[in-house]
């Protein structure tokens, strides 16, 4: 999407994300459907809240989703990244939390 920047496999603690956008700290997830048995929704929901926690923000997609109705999926990431359909795309920066030596 023009003006943000995503990372692909991305480690945020103990876990390894599909894609974030360090700008907006906005993951995106892409789910198959062994994501519907109830052990694997149970750990997907802890580590979702997990990263909400930490001030991630997780949107999920099924890759049905993605291979049927790719146009619906970008909007939405639109909207994630914009907060509108109507808005207008810009250059989003990130801003690195490094800490300073003691």
């Amino acid at each position: 999407m023009d003006g943000s920047h995503f990372r692909r496999q991305v480690p945020i603690g103990p876990y390894v994300v599909d894609f974030f956008c360090p700008a907006k700290r906005l993951i995106i997830e892409l789910d198959g459907g062994h994501h519907n048995e109830d052990a694997t929704a149970a750990h997907d929901l802890d580590r979702q809240r997990w990263l909400e926690n930490e001030g991630c923000r997780v949107i999920r997609f099924w890759n049905s989703e993605v291979s049927n109705d790719l146009t619906a999926v970008m909007e939405r990431i639109y909207v994630e990244l914009y907060g509108s359909r109507e808005a207008e795309a810009m250059h989003l920066e990130h801003r690195r939390n490094r800490k300073t030596p003691t």
